[in-house]
């Protein structure tokens, strides 16, 4: 029996000589198809990659940040509220920070509490006024003269939390913080 399969399988398998070579549909490279295949209807695409790009039926169109082409379905083409298409979620983010923000940002509260973003985004030098930790993680900002309205550059300054509590809890910590201050 074992040597009955081994024969069956020493057979020459058919190859390009009864293949018959055709063009790709898509990227017109030349392959070989089976006769059998092109009687079914196959034997149209080079590879699945080729099948696959051919059968979508979206379009093509330009990300608005970065300007890369990028395809979107018939589904997202229409499902877009701002008519904005974008290759990925970091360009779409880069859109909605521009697009939703302060007065426009439905969560806005008139930015008495925006004075962390100002001080991250000034030249101070990002550590603690009194322990000098520089750890971003642990840094918060401190109304010099304690009214939070009053959001200017002058009037902030970084301290750690441990150090912001005891300036705001004990006079000694406070005048150590104007005294370091002035």
């Amino acid at each position: 029996m074992a040597t009955q399969w081994f024969l069956i399988y020493q057979k020459p398998l058919c190859c390009h000589v009864c293949m018959v070579q055709v063009l790709c549909k898509l990227c017109q490279k030349e392959f070989y198809a089976k006769p059998s295949w092109l009687k079914k209807g196959n034997g149209v695409y080079c590879s699945a990659k080729c099948h696959h790009t051919d059968s979508r039926t979206g379009k093509m169109v330009t990300c608005n940040i970065c300007q890369k082409e990028t395809y979107k379905t018939p589904k997202a083409l229409k499902g877009s509220k701002s008519g904005k298409f974008f290759c990925s979620k970091s360009c779409q983010t880069v859109w909605r920070n521009t697009e939703f923000m302060q007065e426009l940002h439905p969560n806005w509260k008139g930015g008495k509490t925006t004075y962390r973003r100002l001080m991250l985004n000034s030249d101070a030098e990002q550590k603690c006024t009194l322990c000098h930790l520089d750890d971003i993680r642990i840094l918060a900002v401190h109304h010099i003269d304690e009214d939070r309205s009053n959001n200017t550059l002058d009037n902030f300054a970084w301290l750690c939390h441990n150090c912001h509590h005891l300036v705001h809890r004990y006079p000694d910590a406070h005048k150590k913080f104007m005294a370091v201050i002035v």
